[in-house]
């Protein structure tokens, strides 16, 4: 008989323990803090800065992309989870297109019915959801690993934290550029929400940089420095 070494001994009980031991998995509060905050897809991921800071010259079409973008990675992270156990490895990310393309051309064709003028105030940006890095980043990151009611939750509030940001970024954009909040609503809302624009400065002649795309990107930095101030207040606070 061979004699077995003691560092043998440890290696084999590790890889025994290692095995009996269950995955961890996130709670949904962690994935919840995750998604809206702590790991926020627009702010410190920085996935999906293009149409972040493309469609965002008022609130309502960062709304409009937002709400399309938390249907996408909600339904996309549930059907991969669902069917994770089934598709193999070598053919993941072509399945992974095929079924957030799916899903993006309902959603585009769905649009085009209900609200044709935000669907084309939106245009490309509605199909280019395909190509967003945060769909897929999460579908290979979460879904592909976790159950579907974790994976279902990470989607739904990593669409709800890029929202935020858009919706944010937005209003803050909309202020600055024209001086107005909920400026057409009625693309999203119908002939019910045309009331609905706040004028904020009498004959304000409106900021034109804000409007553009460099004024997107200076926003988005503001947006993204009060973060990380809020975050040292709050590690300080705990120290």
């Amino acid at each position: 008989m061979s004699a077995t070494s003691p560092n043998q001994i440890d290696v084999e009980a590790d890889v025994v323990d290692s095995e009996s031991k269950p995955n961890r998995q996130l709670s949904y509060g962690k994935i919840t803090n995750d998604a809206l905050w702590t790991n926020n897809a627009g702010m410190v991921q920085l996935l999906g800065l293009c149409p972040l800071l493309a469609v965002t010259g008022n609130i309502i079409n960062g709304l409009g992309l937002g709400i399309a973008t938390i249907i996408t990675l909600t339904c996309s992270n549930m059907i991969i989870a669902f069917t994770r156990n089934w598709v193999r490895k070598e053919i993941r990310i072509p399945y992974y297109v095929l079924v957030i393309a799916s899903i993006v051309t309902i959603i585009d064709l769905s649009m085009n019915a209900i609200t044709p003028e935000l669907h084309s105030v939106l245009g490309i940006f509605i199909p280019l959801i395909v190509t967003n890095c945060l769909i897929i980043g999460r579908a290979e990151a979460f879904a592909s690993k976790n159950d579907i009611p974790r994976a279902t939750l990470d989607g739904f509030m990593m669409g709800v934290g890029f929202t935020l940001v858009l919706v944010a970024l937005g209003a803050i954009r909309e202020i600055l550029g024209s001086g107005t909040l909920l400026s057409g609503a009625s693309l999203m809302f119908g002939s019910i929400a045309e009331s609905w624009t706040l004028t904020l400065f009498d004959n304000y002649q409106g900021f034109l940089l804000a409007i553009l795309p460099p004024g997107a990107f200076l926003v988005m930095g503001l947006l993204i420095a009060l973060k990380n101030v809020i975050d040292n207040r709050i590690k300080a606070k705990q120290a």
